[in-house]
């Protein structure tokens, strides 16, 4: 939690990293005292292999291929809701895109708050 941010080998098995912020506009984890869920959707587009999954109470749940035609739509209504929510709480309204959808493009690099990808990239220096 320290980072606000989830990564996790992609589910497909691939072995890429895929990156989801933990913010009101992009992903939510749970963790119910046996089991972790991960939502919504994480849909890698920009990786090569293009999963879609949902992570619910450790199991991965295969959600299927999107067509461009719906990623873009998908991209298209986080941008909005994610403009609406920054202009709603006056955090101002940075390209916030969902990293996998847009849950779902490649590993992201949104950041909820502009210390945040300090301290990632800080807690990566030390790697």
């Amino acid at each position: 939690m320290e980072y606000g941010t989830v990564v996790h080998s992609c589910c497909c098995g691939c072995g890429r990293e895929v990156v989801t912020p933990l913010t009101p506009t992009d992903w939510n984890l749970s963790f119910d005292g046996e089991a972790i869920s991960l939502k919504p959707s994480v849909g890698n587009w920009n990786l090569p292999c293009r999963s879609h999954y949902v992570i619910s109470r450790n199991r991965v749940i295969e959600c299927g291929n999107w067509n461009q035609e719906r990623i873009d739509a998908e991209r298209r209504r986080d941008r909005t809701a994610k403009s609406a929510y920054y202009q709603k709480t006056g955090a101002g309204s940075a390209d916030h895109t969902q990293g996998q959808t847009l849950a779902p493009s490649s590993p992201s690099t949104k950041a909820p708050h502009p210390s945040w990808m300090r301290r990632l990239l800080d807690r990566l220096g030390k790697i």
